[in-house]
């Protein structure tokens, strides 16, 4: 008997029929087991109820595949001819794509606006200080002003307490999707390296599958945390419950992301794995867990010159429950506001001793730009890919260029506050770095033009509804409602349609060109462009006779958003910075970023360091630094040929003989290797063949 035991999915049973179909097996010799997790008593328990192999299964995942593909194999030939080869189109990571610049526009767009914000410093007894704020906000600097007018020579008092008791609940356990969030926020992981760690957890039989959108545990893991829970902690803190699945596709007979045994506290081979094994174990105690009694205190506080009032707002644990073991975490940059901590003793009729009262000026904010985890958990809310597909299509965007992941610094920004202490009000202006981001999804060049012309061309194909109901129809074929070849044939008519009609569309059309007006100096048209290097401005006409100047965009610069001022800075580049030894340094954008050349040679400049404003000195310094840093890489220089060095490597030490880089024997010592010996190893390493494209 033979017995297929892939994983419990679709791909998975897809891979069971590719053995079979492949090794040619007998169906009344073949069985098909699923487990859920790689331990004796789940293998056993599989081995004991078989089933065949399910075809409406597989036929879903034939008919992703190959939906996938046409779109793929068709689109991207497409974009290679009418913008850039190497370029890539696909039914969800386009939607991925499309996502993140659409953010970026609406963040382009938003206007910030300004406010006011009060709030109030009390003095109590034994130092204590109590905080409150004002209700309402101010759209004027004015309208704080008059409220703080009102404010002289007022009087405070307790005027009313409030106390409320309230409770907080244990988050489900976790679904990939949640997993890859929470691990963002607490341990710093990325998608991939989430689901690759995860993955290890799984094969060493610690973690259930890691691939599920369940939030459902079976009996057997709902007693196992009961237990662990009522030995660690005690059975006051034990309340099992069953969590419900927001989403209808979600398959109830699939489980939560769990330990496979709750008696583990620690699990995993390297600190990543046992970081996220950690946080599996504790989402999966804490949602077995009682709920957190909290009391909630809100006092009132009465200004005796105005009918407005303060508010200060505490709150007291009363019983832990979940909370000893987990807190989940949130997307807020600024904090989710209700770890306020708690109120100091207070008394009706009370009166406090003011120290201040401050009106600071604040501003709204855009959406944020997402994050790999926040990407995902939109594609999830919208019902676009599924667990297994997550990963791939963050990776996707990323690699194929259309999306970088990375931090940049914020800009300083003004603004104001009016105080009032010991009754007076004074104004003071202040400035705050604003706008940081970290390891945030940005969307290049070639991202706004390549999603520009998808829905242009194949609304369809990016259509958000279109690709979850894509999705939908997927699960139908799954559950045998649906024939995929029906559902292939339906969608393949109208988009090859599309495909055959995208032939005539010029490049000026697609928007890889842009117009930004005329050089002063000159008298010649400036263009925004994608070149075949990247972004870059264009001074001049390709069919002139002098040839037309380029100069490649800086980071962060967008072809839909460069002015035109922003056009002629970058073309003051070129620019000689100063002279070092005999010789000019010159200083540049290009292809890999900002560099100073000299004597022929290239010095990357850091981030501090603007080519437009860089100076000799500084310069001189990055040249000084680099020969330094260089000498340091040398082992043997050859009075015979300059141009042969033995050099100390990333991966060990190599020899360098002119353009060619060679492996060194391990037998000798890369220091006592003659010149003679290095020129016969040159010789007869092997030259690096050149790649030939044959045209179709």
């Amino acid at each position: 008997m033979i017995y297929l035991a892939s994983d419990d999915d679709r791909e998975g049973e897809a891979i069971s029929w590719h053995l079979k179909e492949a090794l040619s097996l007998d169906d009344k010799q073949t069985r098909r087991i699923v487990f859920r997790e790689i331990t004796k008593n789940a293998i056993l328990n599989a081995i004991k109820t078989p089933r065949g192999l399910d075809l409406d299964l597989v036929n879903a995942q034939q008919a992703r595949r190959i939906l996938d593909r046409l779109v793929g194999f068709e689109i991207s030939p497409i974009l290679w001819k009418k913008i850039k080869r190497g370029l890539s189109a696909g039914r969800v990571q386009s939607v991925a794509v499309r996502l993140v610049v659409e953010r970026e526009r609406e963040i382009e767009k938003f206007d910030a606006k300004s406010f006011f914000k009060v709030t109030a410093l009390f003095d109590l007894e034994e130092g204590k200080k109590l905080k409150a704020e004002l209700g309402k906000k101010f759209d004027t600097e004015q309208g704080a002003a008059d409220f703080l007018n009102k404010c002289l020579g007022a009087t405070y008092s307790i005027s009313n307490l409030e106390k409320k008791p309230g409770k907080k609940t244990a988050a489900a356990p976790f679904t990939t999707s949640t997993l890859q969030q929470e691990a963002s926020r607490k341990l710093g992981f990325s998608v991939s390296q989430t689901m690759s760690v995860a993955q290890k957890l799984y094969e060493s039989g610690k973690i259930s599958y890691m691939r599920t959108d369940s939030v459902n545990l079976s009996d057997e893991a709902i007693n196992g945390a009961k237990a662990a829970i009522e030995q660690l902690y005690g059975a006051d803190y034990v309340h099992t419950r069953q969590y419900k699945n927001k989403s209808k596709s979600a398959q109830e007979a699939h489980e939560a992301i769990r330990p496979t045994s709750f008696m583990n506290q620690e699990a995993g081979s390297n600190s990543n794995e046992q970081r996220l094994y950690d946080l599996i174990w504790k989402r999966t105690v804490a949602s077995q867990m009682a709920d957190a009694q909290i009391e909630r205190t809100i006092a009132t506080i009465a200004i005796s010159t105005t009918p407005e009032t303060l508010t200060a707002q505490g709150e007291v644990v009363k019983f832990e429950g979940f909370l000893k073991v987990y807190i989940e975490s949130t997307d807020d940059e600024e904090g989710n506001g209700e770890d306020s901590g708690m109120l100091p003793p207070l008394n009706i009729g009370q009166l406090l001793a003011l120290d201040h009262v401050l009106a600071r000026e604040g501003f709204t904010r855009s959406a944020a730009r997402y994050t790999e985890a926040s990407l995902v958990k939109k594609l999830e809310e919208m019902g676009i890919g599924r667990p297994s597909t997550y990963a791939p299509t963050i990776t996707t965007i990323q690699k194929r260029e259309y999306v970088v992941k990375e931090s940049r610094e914020g800009i300083e920004r003004a603004f104001t506050e009016l105080i009032l202490q010991q009754n007076k009000i004074s104004k003071k202006k202040k400035t705050e770095m604003t706008g940081a981001e970290k390891n945030k999804l940005f969307p290049t060049n070639t991202a706004m033009i390549v999603n520009d012309f998808l829905i242009n061309q194949f609304p369809n194909i990016i259509d958000y509804s279109f690709t979850a109901n894509v999705e939908k129809e997927f699960d139908e074929i799954a559950s045998g409602n649906l024939q995929w070849d029906k559902m292939i044939g339906s969608f393949y008519g109208s988009f090859h349609t599309d495909v055959t009609s995208s032939e005539n569309i010029s490049k000026v059309d697609i928007g890889a060109l842009r117009e930004l007006g005329v050089d002063p100096k000159s008298g010649k048209k400036v263009y925004a462009r994608l070149a075949r290097f990247g972004p870059c401005v264009q001074l001049g006409e390709v069919d002139e006779e002098e040839k037309p100047r380029y100069s490649s965009l800086r980071k962060g610069q967008l072809i839909e958003t460069i002015t035109l001022e922003d056009a002629l800075e970058l073309f003051k580049l070129p620019r000689i910075v100063g002279t070092f030894e005999g010789e000019t340094i010159d200083a540049n954008v290009g292809r890999f970023g900002p560099y100073a050349r000299h004597k022929g040679k290239f010095y990357g400049l850091s981030k501090e360091d603007d080519p437009l404003t860089l100076t000799e000195e500084r310069a001189i310094e990055i040249i000084e630094k680099k020969r330094i840093d260089d000498a340091g890489k040398v082992i043997k220089c050859f009075d015979e040929n300059e141009e042969f060095q033995i050099l100390k490597g990333k991966w060990g030490p190599y020899l360098k003989a002119g353009k060619k880089n060679v492996k060194l024997p391990k037998d000798k010592e890369p220091a006592d290797l003659t010149y003679e010996e290095c020129l016969t190893l040159a010789e007869s390493a092997p030259t690096k063949k050149k790649v030939v494209r044959k045209k179709k």
